[in-house]
């Protein structure tokens, strides 16, 4: 048998439809489960016959909440994941390893590093986003729960970056070297390239290197339009040639603070009124 766990909410509350669309698509003989209907995924996955295999589909989202519930589990039957979501960084980090349009999920959802913020902890795949892409991400969560419009995240950045978004000064510590920043845009810890919809703000970042080493990524500058300018280069991860822009930073612990609250994203989940974060792996 094989379960395809789809998550009704992603993909802007198409997941269900997407889902289905892309077994029709691969002439997959599958039984649809909605992740809302699964109460205790370790013991879901107990109960597998051992010929079972499992396809998950979704977003960044979906795979967060769902390498945190499951994780350090010991899976036994196959595990694939499909990508079916707005953002989708998680596949984009990771297509390489796509064989037949299904990306073998199991080596994925080890090692991952653990963040403490505002008396949360929670295990993250791709990265931390806190300053402007956080309160880029704050403002599309309102606006989808009050429009059936889809959120545009370009749009929200750009006016953010255009005066919406106040400058922070930052203190940022990685294994124990600390440095201080003036007129921070945002302070990023990265586990893979990228976040925001295909920003590639770790374009360096290796999530299987030997060390498991996260990047702090700390973005900085006075003058809007030269950020607004500049912003483009994330793009393609070129930004980090801007050295007088961008410092890039690689370790095992890193604890960010701002000298007052902000959003702060995790995959793509919002955390408001944030005035630090602390990420360490190996733990």
């Amino acid at each position: 048998m094989i379960y395809l766990l789809f998550n009704p909410l992603a993909d802007n509350s198409r997941g269900e439809s997407d889902a289905r669309a892309w077994a029709g698509e691969h002439n997959v003989d599958c039984a649809f489960t909605s992740l809302l209907d699964i109460k205790d995924l370790k013991a879901f996955f107990d109960g597998l016959k051992k010929d079972d295999e499992v396809i998950l589909t979704g977003g960044d989202g979906t795979i967060n909440h769902f390498a945190n519930d499951v994780y350090g589990y010991e899976f036994k039957n196959p595990l694939y994941y499909v990508k079916c979501g707005s953002g989708n960084d998680f596949y984009r980090d990771n297509e390489k390893y796509v064989v037949d349009g299904k990306l073998d999920l199991k080596p994925f959802l080890k090692n991952l590093p653990l963040i403490t913020v505002n008396g949360i902890q929670r295990r993250f795949l791709n990265g931390i986003g806190y300053g402007l892409d956080g309160e880029t991400c704050r403002v599309g969560d309102i606006q989808r729960a009050t429009s059936d419009k889809p959120v545009n995240y370009s749009n929200i950045a750009i006016k953010l970056l255009l005066g919406g978004y106040k400058l922070k000064k930052a203190t940022v510590t990685v294994d124990g070297e600390t440095q201080k920043f003036e007129n921070v845009w945002l302070a990023s810890t990265m586990k893979g390239r990228y976040y925001g919809g295909g920003l590639m703000v770790a374009p360096d970042q290796d999530r299987f290197e030997k060390e498991g080493l996260v990047s702090s990524v700390t973005i900085y500058k006075k003058s809007r339009l030269i950020t607004l300018m500049r912003f483009p280069s994330l793009n393609k991860g070129e930004h980090v040639k801007k050295s007088d822009w961008v410092t890039v930073r690689r370790g095992r612990k890193v604890t960010v603070s701002f000298d007052e609250p902000c959003a702060l994203q995790i995959d793509g989940d919002v955390i408001e009124d944030v005035l630090t974060y602390t990420v360490e792996t190996g733990v």
